[in-house]
């Protein structure tokens, strides 16, 4: 039998009826032929009260048993999704990651997935079961205890499924109804897509939306995996959702495909840097070993054998940027005049392919802001993207200006 892959997030899990619901949802699939594999998040809310509780018993935790108390809220879930299944006469089991096994590294609380043997499930689905209920986010380490993936593990735990068993597709049941041109809160003419390539979802992922975690996207663009985002609190429909696919399978009509941001962005400069050989080195090391993530990256023209060096970062590093720069300049490896902070400011940024065939996005954006007075602190461009740092107050006003520049509201 074809496999189906069919993952549901927290708020589709969160009560005993939503589970009721997303059973109906595998049940119709069932049978249309297909096995199933369905993987589940723990119910809304119930993995930041586990966090709490283990920070509340041990504020400096051992990552092993954090992962084994954390990992229980899948468990509870997918029992409970194959209990509903069997009273709907569905034959259905569920499964612990050590059960099947998923096998990962031995970093707790960020493992990666390194193999999923197929032969377990393959198994029983071939003694009858056609439900495999699989708890997300969690694996076994080589030394056989309990790992679980990181926040918005269980999306990666999907793809890497659907890979394993070659499946038909593996479809992502959330609280929205696919992939939208931009946040809908902001831009209310904001579109569904119909279709996205793999690179614009997984720029999208990664510069602030939140529809998909950035390592099941990656997953899916390396194993050719065909992904399809799609609300669980809406009537089955064979069109619903937005297909995660390979770029020749989507419409390369226009240059941007949507307009991402990020609100919690600082802006860090450090003033007269000694500009030498290997200075960039001396900068982002510290910062790299303190668990930085620096992302844009600016270095003025050097006058006089001193520069300025500017980078953005979430605003909730700033105190650990500040902190390994302080140590660096102390300890004589870097020697800089000031280092200035700037946390109110967000990251705004365009998304599509056609830019690698269409010339003028950069211009449309630089002068859509500029005629809201809008001024750009840094700007960042890839093949596919162009990110730039504006003051935060001015973020929903530049959301909604660029989506009507592109022409957004005609995306679908």
């Amino acid at each position: 039998m074809p496999v189906l892959v069919m993952k549901f997030g927290g708020t589709s899990v969160a009560t005993l009826d939503r589970i009721k619901r997303a059973a109906k949802r595998v049940g119709l699939e069932v049978a249309k032929g297909y096995d199933v594999i369905v993987i589940v998040s723990a119910m809304s809310g119930k993995t930041n009260e586990l966090v709490g509780w283990v920070n509340e018993t041990s504020p400096l935790y051992d990552a092993r048993e954090y992962d084994a108390v954390v990992s229980s809220g899948e468990n509870v879930t997918a029992g409970l999704m194959a209990l509903t299944l069997q009273e709907m006469g569905v034959p259905a089991r569920s499964w612990q990651g050590w059960q099947v096994p998923v096998k990962t590294t031995d970093a707790h609380s960020a493992a990666r997935i390194e193999e999923i043997p197929p032969e377990n499930i393959t198994e029983k689905f071939g003694e009858g079961m056609k439900v495999a209920v699989v708890a997300g986010f969690q694996g076994v380490s080589p030394e056989g205890r309990i790992t679980t993936l990181g926040r918005g593990g269980s999306d990666t735990t999907a793809v890497a499924f659907a890979a394993a068993f070659d499946a038909e597709r593996c479809d992502i049941y959330t609280d929205v109804d696919g992939v939208y041109t931009t946040d809908p809160r902001i831009s209310p003419k904001a579109r569904k897509l119909d279709k996205i390539s793999f690179e614009e979802m997984l720029e999208l992922a990664s510069l602030g939306a939140k529809v998909l975690q950035t390592r099941s996207v990656e997953l899916a663009m390396r194993y050719k995996v065909k992904l399809r985002v799609l609300s669980s609190f809406e009537e089955p429909s064979d069109e619903a959702g937005t297909l995660v696919c390979d770029e020749e399978e989507t419409m390369e009509n226009r240059p941007v495909s949507g307009i991402a941001y990020s609100r919690d962005e600082a802006k860090m400069t450090l003033i007269s840097v000694a500009d030498r050989p290997g200075i960039a080195a001396a900068i982002f090391g510290p910062l790299s070993e303190a668990g930085v993530n620096v992302d844009m990256i600016i270095q003025n023209i050097a006058d006089e054998g001193r520069t300025d060096m500017t980078f953005s970062c979430p605003t909730d590093q700033v105190m650990r940027a500040t902190k390994a720069l302080q140590e660096a300049h102390d300890s004589g490896e870097i020697n800089f005049r000031d280092l200035v902070a700037d946390t109110d400011v967000c990251k705004i940024s365009a998304v599509g392919i056609g830019m690698r065939s269409q010339s003028g996005v950069a211009a449309t954006m630089f002068k859509t802001l500029s005629d809201e007075g809008i001024n750009i602190k840094v700007i960042a461009t890839s093949e596919i993207k162009i990110s730039v740092l504006i003051d935060r107050k001015y973020l929903e006003l530049a959301v909604q200006s660029l989506h009507d520049a592109f022409e957004l509201e005609t995306a679908g």
